[in-house]
């Protein structure tokens, strides 16, 4: 699997989509949203499934994002901000 660096290169903010929060490369799927489903019990191959712009990495990004955030990391500095 990818390195840290890499997964959390997958995970975008851009202020001007969703409040600035965390998205997926760039898409409007937030963070939060694949976290959520994954909390409900979803699968990763069920919201692959559901959305196939998805790939299995961007559910990875989404763990580590959640994990380095709740280990104290900052991890807002290591993802990129975009512009609308």
């Amino acid at each position: 699997m990818a390195d840290c660096t890499e997964l959390l290169s997958r995970i975008t903010v851009n202020p001007e989509v969703f409040g600035g929060k965390p998205t997926i490369r760039g898409l409007r799927i937030a963070a939060e949203h694949v976290l959520g489903w994954l909390a409900a019990g979803d699968s990763a191959e069920k919201i692959l499934r559901e959305y196939p712009i998805l790939e299995p990495a961007d559910i990875q990004a989404c763990l580590t994002f959640a994990y380095r955030s709740l280990a104290g990391e900052d991890v807002r500095e290591r993802v990129i901000v975009t512009a609308a």
